[in-house]
């Protein structure tokens, strides 16, 4: 007899629904594996094979019977039927029945008088499109959410998930219990880690699943076991325990387990308890919030009575509490309008280098305290703000502690007049407080009080395609209210200053048309003129309160700012020239090579320093001691270094650049950089990097900051990320310091991602420099790091993928 398709009328409950939580039956008995290709396990073809993970996915087959116009009507196609008297009936020989999305494949189907229910046996298939479901018998319910089958073979398609069951009962509404269960996300055939449970429950609806006497199994060893256990099933957030970290350095255990508490869609919370096994219990959490205008965070941590600690710091802060607190909250108020509130502090100066580092390195520098509300307009930017930090060095002097703003002011415009003319308004409003004692710092440093700065700009450039010029000043009006506190002093207390800044800036563009082998370049020739004159004003009685002078740069051959801040004006009379080339590719205008070259001269010496005298030129090297040594020679000299710089794209893999500061009249390097780069499609990265820095360079660090170092600095860095295959990452770095002979960093690992699980491995050992410019006491710490993430079931260990992209640029270290 032949096939014959027929529909059944409408039944009152989908068989989808039945289907998915109820069947799935093993034809070949759950001691024995189902072929890959029985579980809709589709291999890569050669070429897409190169670059997975996976040796293949899954994939559903189309289905065999057409879609229904109406997707409660049940479609069917047997090769035999048998209807009795009373309307039962049996199908037989490769039946087929689809209703909806959901399409059921078995040898022998019956279905009784009151049709409720269907009994499946023979081989039997289900797919709904997120499922297949194998077994050899089972029975559904066609009036509710109910069904079971035993021996199950079972694979969610999207999660990459495959399992078995002793037996399966859908329970509800995508509710289903599985009895002597097991599942994994390893290809079919590999079974590297299974979880197998007595009694396992997933909930479709809430994205996760429990198990009763859970049991991880690697290679069919079992490893852990709990008597109850809780795990997603998606990718929602869900209330319970997230992955530990675990980590070893030097003579220390870290092992934190935090539990997530997902209070509502808008809200969430983790709470970490965390043991380090030389220092004690440290409770830390973090609350989040997410508002329609608005979103905010609170986390904080908590250590009572610190052990003390191992390694170069050992006992520093033994005996003592340990926390940190940081919240923020940042919305709008408006259309153009944002605001911000933060608020950071710590126990001490070190607490991060100790706890809260990444990976055994920690950058952060501050904890900052922030009230600030901004508007952006069309001509007009106006920011009001309280603002302060909380320096973290430990040992910190008063000298070094920062400045509150308590308020600040800002109002900046820009207004465009006409035939290349323009008119500037900067201004700034801020009183300046901070905690010190006035008697322990340089005098300059003793005050606080306000200070109001108005700086009106006027300038034009005139532009056209072969060059432009621009004349510009600004005029800098600053008026201060100051209060020495306990100082005895003799400096003014309402000083005031004016000054005008004054520069013209001129350049022009030559061009050629260039060939270099088959490709077209454009050629741009860009000489460089710029004068800069600042009148020299005395600034002694002015405070320092933001001020700080710039280092030389290329970019500082064309600024008439040689300080940050505005507490400072630096005296300036100077030409700067320069002459810069860029190669172009003619087919898409990206920017093949920049090389440029530039040297200033300076007409008069340049005497006003940090403390504002414009008088008297800084001391000679050897007369102070607590003056850096280059700032005599850098007040007195003729001309600046010359500066060279280079960017070079040599191929689509190889890049270059290059920074050289060379002093033509001591005949020596005062700064120096090189980098060459590697870049594969592949996810290939190698960087090598050489530096070299003048003792004193830096002019605003004089000896005894923590980081003034009294000598040449010299460094080596190489670090590479290379993707030995789709499975294997292997990375590392080196930094070397060569004016000390000893090794700053050097890092190893390698990370295995495979199909369903991933592992890292990273050893570390660096310098720590406990916060003082010595060399001396600086000391050594090391570290072994393992992660690994069994997919779709979590793992443990420290997360340093933050800190992969910091080390070793370019490399963006694939999920594991």
């Amino acid at each position: 007899m032949g096939k014959r398709f027929m529909r059944a009328a409408p039944i009152t409950q989908t068989l989808a629904g039945s289907v998915m939580a109820g069947a799935a039956l093993s034809a070949q008995g759950q001691s024995e594996p189902l072929p890959p290709r029985a579980l809709d396990w589709q291999p890569w073809s050669d070429e897409q094979a190169a670059d997975q993970v996976c040796s293949g996915r899954y994939v559903m087959p189309a289905y065999r019977l057409p879609e229904n116009d109406n997707p409660r009507e049940l479609g069917v196609e047997t090769r035999e039927s048998d209807y009795s008297a009373e309307g039962e009936a049996l199908l037989r020989g490769d039946v087929v029945l689809r209703r909806g999305n959901t399409e059921l494949e078995a040898e022998r189907i019956f279905v009784p008088a009151n049709r409720e229910r269907v009994d499946a046996e023979g081989d039997l298939a289900l797919r709904d499109g997120r499922a297949l479901v194998r077994g050899s018998e089972a029975t559904l319910s066609l009036v509710d959410d109910t069904g079971q089958a035993k021996d199950s073979h079972y694979v969610l398609y999207e999660e990459r998930l495959r399992g078995q069951a002793s037996r399966l009962e859908q329970t509800g509404d995508q509710q289903y219990r599985l009895r002597n269960a097991s599942f994994t996300t390893c290809a079919p055939g590999a079974n590297t880690w299974q979880l197998v449970g007595s009694d396992i429950r997933l909930n479709q609806k809430s994205g996760f699943g429990t198990a009763k006497h859970a049991r991880l199994n690697i290679k069919d060893v079992p490893v852990f076991y709990s008597p109850w256990l809780r795990f997603p099933i998606d990718e929602r957030r869900h209330t319970g325990l997230l992955t530990p970290t675990i980590g070893f350095s030097s003579d220390q255990l870290d092992y934190a387990q935090p539990f997530y508490w997902n209070i509502a869609p808008d809200r969430d919370a983790t709470i970490t308890p965390r043991w380090v096994s030389d220092r004690g219990l440290l409770l830390g959490g973090e609350y989040r919030y997410l508002l329609e205008q608005s979103r905010g965070s609170v986390e904080g941590a908590w250590l009572n009575d610190d052990r003390g600690g191992s390694g170069g710091d050992a006992n520093r802060y033994e005996g003592e509490d340990r926390w940190y607190i940081e919240a923020q909250h940042a919305g709008r108020a408006a259309p153009r309008s944002t605001y911000q509130l933060r608020y950071g502090a710590a126990s001490d100066g070190r607490y991060f280098d100790d706890f809260g580092s990444n990976f055994g390195e920690s950058d952060r520098y501050g904890m900052e305290r922030l009230a600030q509300i901004d508007y952006r307009g069309d001509t007009w930017q106006l920011d009001a703000r309280v603002q302060g930090y909380q320096r973290l060095d430990d040992p910190l002097s008063d000298s070094d502690k920062p400045f509150y703003r308590l308020p600040s002011f800002t109002a900046n415009a820009r207004w465009q007049l006409g035939h290349g003319f323009y008119s500037q308004w900067r201004s700034n409003a801020t009183y300046f407080w901070r905690d010190v004692d006035e008697t322990r710092v340089p005098e300059r440093e003793a005050a606080t009080g306000s200070r109001v700065h108005l700086a009106p700009v006027i300038g034009a450039r005139f532009e056209r395609p072969w060059g432009y010029v621009e004349p510009r000043t600004e005029l800098w009006n600053t008026a201060y209210s100051l209060d020495y506190g306990k100082r005895n002093t003799s400096r003014d207390t309402t000083p005031t200053r004016s000054v005008a800044l004054s520069s013209v800036d001129a350049g022009l563009t030559f061009e050629r048309e260039l060939t270099l082998g088959d490709d077209g370049y454009r050629q741009t020739l860009e000489p460089r003129l710029n004068y800069a004159f600042v009148p020299r004003t005395d600034q002694r009685d002015l405070p320092e309160f933001d001020s700080r002078e710039r280092a030389f740069s290329w970019e500082q051959l064309w600024s008439p700012h040689r300080f940050s801040g505005v507490d400072r004006v630096g005296d300036l009379n100077r030409l700067s020239f320069g002459l810069q080339t860029r190669l172009l590719e003619d087919a898409s205008g990206r920017e093949k090579l920049s090389a440029g070259v530039g040297q200033s001269v300076y007409f008069d010496d340049r005497r006003v320093g940090l403390d504002g005298n414009d008088e008297t030129l800084p001391p000679r090297p050897g007369q102070r001691s607590d003056v850096n040594p280059e700032s005599y020679y850098q007040a007195t000299r003729d001309r600046s270094p010359v500066v060279t710089r280079l960017d070079w794209q040599i191929t689509p893999r190889w890049s270059t650049g290059a920074e050289w500061l060379y002093d033509d009249h001591r005949d020596l390097t005062e700064r120096s950089s090189a980098e060459l780069r590697y870049r594969h499609p592949d996810g290939h990265v190698v960087n090598l990097g050489y530096r070299w820095e003048i003792e004193g360079f830096a002019p605003s660090l004089v000896p005894g900051d923590d980081d003034y170092r009294n000598y040449d600095r010299e460094e080596m860095d190489l670090s590479f990320a290379w993707n030995a295959s789709p499975e294997i990452d292997l990375i590392g770095r080196y930094l070397h310091d060569q004016t000390n002979h000893r090794a700053l960093e050097q890092l190893a690992g390698v990370q295995w991602n495979s199909c369903c699980y991933g592992l890292q491995v990273v050893w570390r050992r660096w310098v720590d420099d406990n916060d003082t410019a010595r060399v001396e006491d600086d000391f050594n710490d090391r570290g072994l790091f393992l992660r690994f993430v069994l997919h779709g079931l979590g793992g443990a260990g420290q997360d340093a993928d933050s800190y992969f992209e910091r080390t070793i640029p370019g490399y963006r270290p694939p999920a594991l």
